[in-house]
């Protein structure tokens, strides 16, 4: 298959790629989403959902490879992610290896699209559509379905970040009617400033911790606590509004769900 893409340009992949190496949990995710969980022969230490990917090799960190493994296995593609993969992304392309990026997403519809383009890529894409066409209702249900108010987002990612504009996330939040304190920043995501929280007078936080972690909402608690926060809040499962695969729509539901029984 020959397509253009907006960093590498034209490109080269097999026309239906059979041996995938995928390093990005979003891409794994849509592949077993698209019924293509066979082609797939690694993935990266990251790459959990679903839970049939855990009986794959382990071909990567999120940023490093293991180039005697990932040889051995033969892909005839491998896929990334953008952002924080990017430079991952030319050392795959330096060592010879078919490498295909996926971008990142700046709305929930980029996630819809990124579905079609691996569907197309991989020969599959009349189920790609069906796919998305079933998470855009699902997206379209919950839309204004909150009251304005004001969040303060915050990602465990080994210390605090936020999202600001350009961030699917806060489009995301703004689809449910929320409003984020931090939509007026001029950049996607980024360290807040914890001391400026309050003169921004959110109503609720929305605290996303480190995935598999025990008494997740105490740790939470207790870590408001400490910064004497007294918000109401609400704890996610932890890598669920930072994963853009097709079950962030999923997530985004549940989210809304715990909102509503905080009947604020």
């Amino acid at each position: 298959m020959k397509l253009v893409h907006d960093w590498l340009g034209p490109v080269e992949l097999p026309d239906s790629a059979r041996r995938i190496v995928s390093l990005a949990p979003n891409a794994t995710e849509t592949l077993f989403a698209l019924g293509l969980g066979e082609r797939v022969v690694g993935r990266s230490a990251f790459c959990y959902r679903p839970a049939a990917t855990l009986a794959l090799p382990v071909v990567s960190s999120y940023t490093r490879v293991r180039w005697e493994l990932l040889r051995g296995l033969e892909p005839d593609l491998v896929l990334v992610s953008t952002g924080v993969q990017r430079g991952l992304l030319e050392e795959l392309r330096q060592g010879g290896v078919p490498v295909f990026p996926v971008p990142l997403p700046q709305s929930p519809y980029g996630i819809l699209e990124n579905t079609v383009l691996l569907g197309e890529l991989l020969g599959v894409g009349e189920a790609a559509s069906r796919l998305c066409a079933r998470l855009a209702e699902q997206y379209a249900q919950l839309a204004g379905i909150l009251p304005p108010l004001r969040v303060y987002l915050e990602f465990d990612l080994g210390g605090p970040v936020t999202v600001g504009r350009g961030s699917y996330v806060g489009e995301a939040l703004r689809h449910l009617g929320l409003v984020n304190v931090f939509a007026g920043h001029p950049q996607s995501y980024f360290t807040p400033d914890l001391d400026a929280v309050a003169a921004l007078r959110p109503d609720l936080v929305i605290y996303e911790p480190k995935p598999h972690r025990s008494r997740a909402h105490e740790r939470a608690a207790a870590l408001m606590d400490t910064r004497g926060w007294a918000y109401p809040l609400v704890v996610t499962g932890g890598d669920e509004l930072a994963h853009y695969g097709p079950l962030f729509f999923d997530y985004l539901a549940q989210l809304e769900r715990r909102l509503e029984r905080l009947e604020l």
